[in-house]
């Protein structure tokens, strides 16, 4: 029961955390002109995807549990996909996909192309058959190029709907000034630095006491304590009525998570993280990529109706895939 209540306690810190870290990183970018820049939009990924970013580094390093890095990294992409059947649960002018810009498409493909390269370099450094650069995988360069690309095939679009977002919140703590939001965002990091830390120590506690799969563990429970800033942000964005930047933050968070596999990598000294790892993540990332590719289909398609639930088709289709995912893991798990 402690470990359980550890693990309460991180998703607390984390959840709280998260959320300052993001607003205050909002209103930084405001006040500092970088809104509506590159940096800017980086920024913002980088506040909702640090418990990531420390909880990966963390396993890698300290708590040597690297399946829980790759299962958290991937499992947060199917986390904050499966969060659209929320927002179109919670949107109920008409369908999240009817009303949506047809502009992430663009971040839908790229974070399946992202996604899948990761499965496709797995199913190879299982093989034996990838090539390294020292102790990383030759595909770690591979990814930042990738992130980096896409960060610039998107960022137009993309610039335009946070600095719309920021614009919202900053009106809102108009009274706060840079030197406030600079010291609760520093605040705000170091308590997800600490959670994070421990987060890994926590979950694989966890796993040896319920003989649950380290994989699973970081999949399921560590990708859902570490995605609650995305939703956070995702939940204030729909209430202000800026769906597109709902959705943009939950599409753009899986491009930064991949690159957090990258830095994983690096920071895994014993070889290629991916050839060290539970081949089962591959299903995982399997299933992210077809949860993208029906995202992809109901933007082109544009449902109007609602079939089940008050979820439209598209919906229900990425929470059975989510709920498959789930049970083939915990089938594995134990």
């Amino acid at each position: 029961m402690s470990l359980w209540l550890q693990l309460l306690l991180c998703l607390v810190v984390i959840g709280i955390a998260g959320w300052h870290l993001s607003i205050n990183g909002d209103i930084i970018a405001r006040k500092t002109g970088l809104s509506g820049s590159w940096v800017g939009l980086i920024l913002l990924a980088t506040a909702t995807s640090l418990p990531e970013l420390v909880a990966g580094v963390s396993a890698v390093t300290a708590a040597r549990a690297p399946d829980i890095a790759v299962g958290n990294v991937l499992g947060a992409a199917v986390f904050n996909l499966v969060f659209l059947v929320v927002l179109d649960a919670l949107y109920r002018k008409e369908t999240l996909y009817s009303r949506a810009a047809q502009g992430h498409i663009l971040s839908a493909a790229l974070g399946a192309l992202m996604i899948s390269f990761v499965g496709f370099s797995l199913l190879l450094d299982h093989g034996g058959i990838s090539p390294r650069l020292g102790h990383v995988g030759a595909y770690t360069p591979f990814i930042l190029v990738l992130y980096l690309v896409s960060m610039r095939a998107v960022y137009q679009y993309e610039q335009r709907t946070v600095a719309e977002f920021v614009e919202e919140q900053a009106d809102r703590y108009a009274g706060i000034t840079l030197r406030q939001a600079m010291i609760r965002y520093a605040l705000a990091a170091v308590s997800i630095v600490a959670a994070g830390i421990l987060l890994p120590f926590v979950a694989k506690a966890l796993a040896a006491e319920m003989g649950w799969e380290q994989s699973f563990v970081g999949t399921l429970l560590v990708a859902a304590v570490t995605t609650v800033p995305e939703a956070a942000v995702t939940l204030s964005a729909l209430r202000l009525g800026a769906l597109d930047m709902a959705i943009a933050n939950l599409l753009g968070s899986n491009l930064f998570n991949m690159t957090i596999l990258a830095i994983d990598d690096i920071a895994f000294t014993q070889g290629p993280l991916l050839a060290s790892v539970n081949n089962t993540h591959a299903l995982t990332a399997l299933a992210a990529v077809m949860m993208n590719t029906l995202v992809i289909v109901g933007l082109i398609f544009r449902p109007k109706g609602r079939v089940l639930l008050g979820l439209s088709w598209i919906s229900l289709g990425l929470f059975m895939l989510y709920i498959a995912n789930t049970w083939v893991l915990f089938a594995h798990g134990n």
